[in-house]
């Protein structure tokens, strides 16, 4: 009997070993998960959860929501060693309806017969359709299983809203790089990963982390094949060193050379908003890969894009505003590497769009004038004249109400006297400024009184 176990224990071992090291350094109690702070803390739902064990309810279902490789997993499987259920995975990609009920129905028979409660880890459950999402809540509501699923989509669009609302719902954020970069040191170092066997110089994790791209799993998956690459290239008794060469040969990638801290940082971004600027989407794209490739922050690329938005395009576009807008706000919560669609869509709309910078140009006239001094007295008729007292001073005292005169703009002085006759507005004749330059010089004629009447009774002290 005893020669058995050793049998079985030894079987045990090497299937351990034989496991992806992604799956042997995966955590086993709250402490080892890195990242994710937000929901570690003390007192949180999921620190009462798995702190206090059998000893608190577990929802009937938890929805954990968050990029790929940010733990989804892991909380499952550090869930039901701490509360001691039995661990059941399925993945929507190959499970369906037929395999869920074999689950449910197997955890009756073991719930009814044991009192041992089962947890359903179901990942990928976006990819359930809404019918197979249906055929889940007959055992949350029966507390049959208690149901822990993972999806990458919003779940308030891809989740039934029957299972939402019964749902805890957990969101997980992309892990950091010195999130990651603790992960990858953990498995070096870690009887459970490469024990110390391999080294890792500095160049070689860099890279690794740009491969990664905040997914601890890709991490973990690189560091693998190369430091068996590594292993079987070493000499000498010490840790096989797992040089940049072997890494790049390992994963089939090379290294691109970018120092987010240093010179390239700034002479990549510079070619890259040049590139909008010149109109050339090829050239904009091929730097904007560079720093996706990377892992350089999208929301700084974004930036870069809005800027460009009103600083390159402007008037002849406003659209562009919005587009690049519209992907900063995107790439806040979509994170690499669906990112990069999203970035390469507005690269595309604002390398093409017409150019102007006119914006630029009239905000820094207006400028250069404030600093000379030029700022005189505000107009009477344009002061402010809600206050007690205000039309005593004569404040707002021949304004004229713009909407009671036809076409809406009144011949008035509204710039101190200073720069009243100030041109800082420049229109260029690009795109959709064509449009806005004709309609300025109308508005001016309008303005300086050339054809403007002033209504009877238009006067108001009114501001």
């Amino acid at each position: 009997m005893e020669q058995l176990d050793l049998f079985e224990e030894a079987g045990t071992e090497k299937a351990r070993n034989a496991a992806p090291l992604a799956v042997r350094m995966r955590p086993r109690v709250l402490g080892e998960i890195v990242g994710q702070k937000h929901l570690l803390r003390a007192g949180s739902p999921l620190w009462r959860l798995v702190e206090t064990g059998d000893g608190v309810t577990v929802p009937s279902s938890i929805l954990l929501w968050g990029p790929p490789g940010t733990g989804k997993t892991t909380l499952a499987y550090v869930l039901a060693n701490a509360t001691e259920r039995t661990f059941a995975e399925l993945s929507a990609i190959n499970a369906g309806v037929k395999e869920v009920r074999a689950v449910v129905e197997r955890a009756k028979r073991e719930l009814g017969m044991y009192g041992r409660e089962t947890l359903l880890f179901l990942d990928e459950i976006h990819r359930f359709s809404k019918a197979q999402q249906d055929s889940l809540l007959p055992a949350v509501e029966n507390r049959w299983v208690t149901l822990v699923a993972a999806t990458t989509e919003n779940p308030h669009f891809s989740i039934i809203s029957p299972l939402l609302s019964r749902s805890l719902l957990l969101t997980l954020q992309p892990l950091t790089e010195d999130d990651v970069r603790e992960v990858i040191h953990r498995a070096l170092e870690d009887e459970r990963g490469l024990d110390g066997k391999v080294a890792l110089p500095q160049d070689s994790e860099e890279h690794l982390l740009r491969i990664a791209g905040g997914d601890a799993r890709r991490a973990l998956t690189a560091l693998e094949a190369g430091a068996a690459g590594a292993l079987a290239a070493a000499k000498g008794d010490g840790p096989a060193e797992l040089t940049l060469e072997i890494m790049e040969q390992a994963v089939d990638r090379a290294a691109v050379r970018y120092d987010r801290d240093g010179d390239q940082h700034y002479d990549v971004a510079s070619a890259f908003i040049k590139s909008v600027r010149g109109s050339d989407v090829d050239a904009a794209l091929h730097y904007l890969a560079r720093m996706v490739d990377a892992g350089e922050d999208p929301r700084f690329i974004a930036r870069r894009l809005v800027i460009s938005a009103s600083e390159d395009i402007g008037m002849a576009d406003p659209s562009s505003l919005q587009v690049a807008v519209a992907a900063m706000q995107a790439v806040s919560f979509i994170g690499w590497p669906e990112a990069q669609i999203t970035l390469a869509h507005a690269v595309i709309h604002l390398a093409l769009a017409p150019k102007s910078n006119s914006a630029v140009k009239a905000i820094g006239a207006a400028l250069e004038d404030v600093h000379k001094g030029l700022a005189g007295p505000v107009p009477p008729g344009m002061r402010d004249s809600h206050y007690s007292g205000a039309q005593t001073l004569g404040h707002g005292k021949g304004y004229i109400y713009a909407h009671d005169v036809p076409g809406g703009v009144a011949a008035q002085q509204y710039a101190p006297d200073t720069v009243k006759d100030r041109r800082y507005y420049e229109p260029t004749r690009h795109g959709a400024e064509a449009r806005y330059s004709d309609v300025y010089d109308r508005v001016r004629a309008l303005l300086e009184g050339a054809g403007a009447a002033k209504p009877p009774g238009a006067e108001t002290e009114a501001s």
